[in-house]
């Protein structure tokens, strides 16, 4: 979206457009459950907080300033709304078999696929579930949504030398966890 487009969209909201907030909802909602879905490690928990971003980006909406793209906003409340779920509730939950909606997977795929691509998904989560909660946030958002330091640190209010700290040791505690695995 381009910054106008943001622009008009976030000003339309604020008029009380309600097709507005819908548009916005629709262009993020799933990013929001994924980044959610990524930090806390199961559908449930990503489902909640993914409903209560939303609400809290409906709330505070007005007080959006445009000193960032509506992207790295958004992806600034996820993101401390997981980490903030995840100190309140110490969430060491992992991912199950069970937790995965039939219609995450295509229905064209066979059988074994499907069981091979859960087995991927659970092992990726049960990996970034090791990872401390600030090694984990920069590693999802660096190496899963493709975001550069620069983004990073307008989303967390970090460094960009933390930054690259944490992540280093997050690419360093994921290479001990493989290895123990095997």
């Amino acid at each position: 979206m381009k910054e106008n487009t943001e622009i008009e969209l976030v000003k339309e909201i604020i008029k009380g457009n309600e097709f507005a907030f819908y548009t916005l909802t629709k262009k993020y909602k799933q990013k929001i459950y994924w980044l959610s879905r990524r930090m806390l490690g199961n559908h449930l928990d990503a489902d909640e907080l993914t409903q209560e971003v939303i609400i809290v980006i409906y709330k505070k909406i007005k007080s959006f300033k445009f000193n960032s793209s509506l992207f790295t906003w958004i992806y600034k409340i996820t993101a401390t709304r997981c980490i903030n779920f995840i100190r309140k509730k110490q969430l060491k939950n992992f991912l199950s078999i069970d937790d995965l909606s039939q219609d995450e997977f295509s229905k064209d795929n066979d059988i074994v696929k499907d069981i091979e691509d859960k087995e991927k998904i659970e092992k990726i989560n049960y990996i970034l579930q090791k990872l401390p909660i600030k090694q984990r946030e920069v590693f999802i958002l660096k190496s899963i949504e493709n975001l550069n330091y620069k983004e990073i640190s307008e989303i967390t209010g970090k460094a960009v030398g933390t930054l690259k700290a944490n992540y280093f040791h997050a690419l360093k505690k994921i290479t001990e966890i493989i290895k123990d695995e095997e």
